[in-house]
């Protein structure tokens, strides 16, 4: 069976005890940093060891409505988009020995 993902609460519980702070203190920590990513992410947002946040362009597609096969046009729209960092890839998944 599976683990769960580490909930919010989870996250801050584990910064506090090994920050040696309080909940309140971690928490507001972990808040001004996603605060701080979503305000920075146009022009790229790096957590070294992590991976960058970013706005990617996509292009005009066409595409199908499932329901009734019709064609229809995607209009093109910037997204954000999360690159894992190279350092990180590898601590998940070691890369194999030849």
């Amino acid at each position: 069976m599976a683990k769960k993902p580490m909930t919010k609460s989870e996250i801050v519980e584990h910064l506090a005890k090994k920050l040696g702070t309080t909940k309140k203190e971690a928490n507001g920590f972990l808040n001004e940093l996603v605060a701080l990513a979503y305000k920075q992410a146009k022009t790229g947002f790096t957590i070294p060891g992590l991976g960058k946040l970013y706005v990617k362009s996509r292009k005009r597609r066409k595409g199908r409505n499932p329901a009734t096969g019709e064609t229809i046009v995607i209009p093109a729209k910037k997204v954000v988009s999360f690159k894992v960092s190279k350092t990180c890839q590898d601590a998940v998944y070691p890369p194999k020995k030849k």
